[in-house]
């Protein structure tokens, strides 16, 4: 099992940014924003569902998984609570969190269902999120003009979600979740993930009068669909997960490694004692 360290990041979000900031680029301002609008809801779904699941398990396979899934819920609390912070400088902006609620809405859906179904959308979403984050940590001049504490929020949150990126696949496996619902979750996921981002990101851009300007949807495209772009470059290693003999840590985590061995310095450890 991996051991997951839970990390506080040593950054002040009590005081404003910028709504554009990362250098003033608006596209990739507005989707990093967007995004971060799914975390606090999102990830509180993800530790409830891997912490319940993992409760169903055979007292023997909880204890193997015990330390491992300990981790990833302090992670994932951990992040909720940091994007809830950037969430309230974005709402101060004048944003409105149209995503949360949808969030809310759909995991009601899930009440008295097949609790598999609940740690299968979590894996699912967790493919999603480990793949932007290989991403990122891949291209980090993406974000070399950002504000240095949204820079490094993105680059900790990527490397995480790196670093955990096989716990709740594993947790779904050892409920015997099986390979068709696992690959139906990701189908159901991959389109509600990108039209939820979509319609949040298309109301950021039409507070900030950015909607019908021509040139954004030009940074978007090259964002998006170049060739090093952020679904262009992304697509096969997504349809991996169809695979039936797919893990997660058959994709290389160690540019998250190296970004956590190199920045010790912008976090502490919690529950670690000098």
């Amino acid at each position: 099992m991996t051991k997951l360290a839970v990390r506080k990041l040593l950054i002040d979000l009590s005081t404003p940014f910028d709504r554009h900031w990362n250098g003033g680029d608006a596209f990739s301002s507005t989707l990093f924003n967007a995004l971060s609008m799914s975390f606090p809801a999102g990830e509180q779904f993800f530790l409830d569902s891997v912490r319940n699941g993992s409760k169903l398990l055979p007292a023997a396979q909880q204890t193997a998984m015990a330390e491992e899934i300990k981790g990833f819920i302090g992670q994932e609390a951990t992040h909720r609570r940091i994007h809830q912070l950037m969430n309230d400088q974005l709402t101060k902006i004048g944003y409105t969190n149209l995503w949360e609620q949808r969030i809310i809405d759909r995991q009601k859906l899930l009440i008295n269902k097949d609790l598999r179904h609940a740690v299968a959308i979590t894996a699912a979403t967790e493919h999603l999120t480990a793949l932007f984050a290989h991403w990122l940590l891949n291209h980090p001049e993406i974000l070399k003009n950002a504000d240095p504490r949204l820079r490094t929020l993105w680059m900790w949150h990527a490397s995480e979600e790196s670093e955990h990126r096989s716990t709740a696949f594993d947790v779904y496996l050892a409920m015997n979740g099986n390979y068709e619902w696992r690959v139906r979750m990701m189908r159901w996921v991959a389109f509600y993930f990108l039209s939820d981002l979509t319609q949040q990101a298309l109301q950021h851009l039409w507070r900030d009068k950015q909607l019908f300007k021509v040139n954004i949807y030009k940074q978007g495209f090259r964002f998006l669909f170049g060739s090093q772009g952020l679904i262009s470059s992304n697509y096969h290693a997504w349809r991996d997960y169809f695979k039936r003999d797919f893990h997660p840590s058959q994709h290389d985590d160690r540019l998250s490694q190296q970004w956590l061995k190199e920045n010790t310095n912008l976090y502490s450890l919690v529950g670690k004692t000098s």
